[in-house]
């Protein structure tokens, strides 16, 4: 099963920006599809970008415009660029997998219960 361990996170004053790392223990690229998800204290996890084996990308509304989500097939390495953060976009911050593509209805709805390889997560913390 993959591996997934994420970097790069940290705190930043409102505006700034931050990127995220999630490395792989195996190529991903066109395998899997590949996520974004965080959770704040006393919050569900959420989807916030996912981008599908297909190379379709997804965004939550509340990052869509500001966070961006790549790959660098070289590196197996998964990358969410975060711009223009907010205070209100704290949280602990997961990358996930998931074998093989997700279909056009289930990716608009960036369900947790749909990934099935987690890494252990990064906080970021955004001050005001």
């Amino acid at each position: 099963q993959v591996q997934l361990v994420e970097s790069g996170g940290g705190s930043v004053q409102a505006g700034g920006s931050l990127r995220l790392s999630c490395g792989a223990s195996e190529n991903v690229y066109r395998r899997y599809c590949m996520g974004w998800f965080r959770q704040a204290p006393g919050k569900e996890r959420e989807g916030i970008a996912i981008i599908n084996s297909d190379g379709y990308t997804n965004y939550a509304d509340s990052v869509s415009g500001r966070f961006t989500i790549s790959q660098d097939n070289a590196k197996n390495t998964l990358y969410l660029q975060m711009n223009s953060l907010k205070p209100e976009d704290t949280a602990m911050y997961y990358c996930a997998a998931r074998r093989g593509a997700l279909s056009w209805w289930a990716l608009r709805y960036r369900r947790p219960a749909d990934f099935d390889y987690w890494g252990q997560g990064t906080q970021v913390t955004v001050s005001s």
